[in-house]
């Protein structure tokens, strides 16, 4: 396992190593003692997503202010282009964002602490996300950044307009919306 690192320290990729021979490959998608040993991370993952998106389908921004979710985020099958947003208002990398591709084809992992907002782009003709999440999913406290908000300026790789949900259309401002007061999600703002 490599840790690549990003403009946002506590965002990472993770590159499984693969077994490949003619026959096919194996590696390991998660070990648990191997991701804390490398990142110093201990996190508990409670749940396990699954999202099959057609091509430029964008999902996100998606957090929850309330049980934020630490996740990790692969692709099994297709490409994306992934985003994270630091939404912790006392971080120094508060409001920015980081991007990256994750691939059946490069077998990336992203691990994106709690306290961020996550999205993606499907840049191939479909794709499937799987992520673990380190707290359960609770709609009442899920919020949604606006994806295309100018004060973020993500470099979203459009090659048509992009297909959205409901949810998504009428997500917020990042100057409105509500933010984690400290470094640490587990305390969310009021």
């Amino acid at each position: 396992m490599k840790i690549i690192s990003t403009k946002i320290p506590d965002v990472l990729i993770i590159e499984p190593q693969v077994f490949a021979d003619d026959r096919g490959l194996f590696y390991e998608s998660y070990n648990e003692k191997a991701f804390i040993n490398k990142t110093g991370i201990t996190a508990h993952f409670v749940q396990d997503n699954h999202s099959h998106s057609c091509q430029n389908v964008l999902r996100g921004l998606h957090y929850q202010i309330q049980q934020p979710q630490g996740k990790l985020v692969r692709a099994v099958a297709g490409a994306v282009f992934d985003v994270a947003v630091d939404m912790r208002k006392s971080s120094p990398t508060f409001g920015q964002w980081v991007s990256y591709l994750l691939s059946a084809e490069n077998k990336r992992h992203c691990w994106m602490p709690p306290g961020f907002a996550h999205g993606f782009l499907v840049l191939s003709a479909a794709a499937e996300i799987l992520y673990k999440t380190t707290d359960y999913y609770a709609p009442q406290h899920e919020r949604t950044l606006l994806w295309n908000d100018l004060d973020l300026a993500i470099s979203w790789p459009l090659t048509a307009s992009p297909i959205l949900s409901p949810k998504d259309q009428a997500g917020q401002l990042f100057k409105n919306a509500e933010v984690y007061a400290a470094t640490s999600p587990l305390i969310p703002a009021v």
